[in-house]
């Protein structure tokens, strides 16, 4: 397994990490994703760490909680062995207090996460969303208590927009608290959104992409293809409304390509979608997600071997949309292309 820098910090994170939003499932998104319970889920981390992968994602959102409590259970005797990373700020009730990123919300969130995963510590705190609500100094503030306090090693957002994120390194910056080192962020052959202004806002800032959703919400799993009709077990018909929209034409154009690829390599289409992704400026760590032992190995065979220039080549073709205003001027257009981020 090859291991990467966080960001701009001295964390190692593995290239391939595990999601265990699996995990104890329940309700309509999480339950269809999977439900392992903690014998399950132990072997899957069994697997894992032999392989390499020792950071496991998850959030105090999953199944209200329940995903933590497994993973917990999952990982008794063996913590100081693996790195955990989880989430807060969505809501987790309807109360006032139940949501966002507030100083008092995030310590109770925190303390409900140590308990839920049975430790003292949290390798890697990330919010969620962006809480509008709340005055940033005081999540960062509220953030340097409890890095202080040994209960977080690391804090990082997720699904934030760029503005947000560049507010709040200026203001930790600014005050001296801990710097955003990661970004959860959703990125995929189908959804190269993130290309545009935050993967330059990462290369700039050094913060690292851990990317949610590789195989772009479960499309480019090798079983959907032009003229065929969704298989009849595919998760899609209960939760392709929950994320990120993909118009047919374009889902088929990429996967034309992966099919291609497949062929000249004799790896499976997922294994190419995630390998493309490793081969992306910022990415520190794209997490992958199983029902079963043997999702589990076949997402493992994406490492281990590199897609040949001439690959990514036709994969970035077929994949490319019109970036929106102001972003594609630095696409199109050879002045402003000088001006961009040569790593872009």
């Amino acid at each position: 397994m090859d291991y990467r820098r966080l960001g701009a910090s001295g964390l190692k994170v593995p290239a391939l990490s595990f999601g265990a939003g699996t995990f104890g499932g329940s309700g309509p998104l999480f339950g269809a994703w999977g439900n392992s319970d903690a014998k399950e889920a132990r072997r899957l981390i069994d697997i894992c760490l032999e392989a390499g992968v020792n950071l496991f994602d998850t959030a105090d959102v999953y199944s209200n909680g329940a995903s933590e409590e497994v993973l917990g259970e999952a990982i008794k005797g063996r913590r100081d062995a693996v790195l955990i990373s989880t989430k807060t700020s969505l809501p987790m009730g309807d109360g006032p207090a139940d949501y966002g990123s507030s100083r008092s919300r995030l310590i109770k969130s925190v303390e409900d996460a140590l308990r839920r995963l049975g430790t003292d510590y949290i390798d890697l705190l990330q919010l969620h969303a962006f809480d509008a609500g709340t005055p940033i100094d005081e999540v960062l503030s509220t953030l340097d208590d409890l890095v202080h306090a040994g209960k977080l090693r690391y804090v990082g957002v997720s699904n934030f927009s760029g503005w947000q994120v560049m507010k709040s390194l200026g203001l930790a910056d600014r005050h001296g608290y801990p710097r955003y080192v990661a970004h959860q962020v959703y990125y995929s052959l189908v959804g190269r959104d993130y290309e545009w202004e935050l993967m330059p806002l990462g290369l700039d800032q050094g913060v690292g992409a851990l990317v949610w959703s590789p195989l772009g919400w479960g499309r480019l799993t090798g079983k959907i293809r032009r003229g065929e009709r969704l298989p009849e077990k595919s998760r899609l018909h209960d939760t392709a409304s929950f994320g990120p929209p993909v118009e047919d034409e374009h889902l088929y154009r990429v996967v034309d390509a992966l099919d291609a690829v497949a062929e000249e390599t004799g790896k499976t289409v997922p294994q190419i979608a995630i390998n493309w992704l490793l081969q992306r400026p910022t990415v520190s760590s794209v997490i992958i997600g199983a029902r079963n032992e043997e999702q589990l190995r076949q997402n493992l065979g994406a490492v281990g071997w590199t897609l040949t220039a001439e690959q990514i080549k036709k994969l970035d073709a077929a994949s490319e949309v019109t970036a929106p205003y102001p972003y594609f001027p630095y696409r199109r257009q050879e002045a402003f292309a000088r001006l961009s981020p040569p790593a872009v």
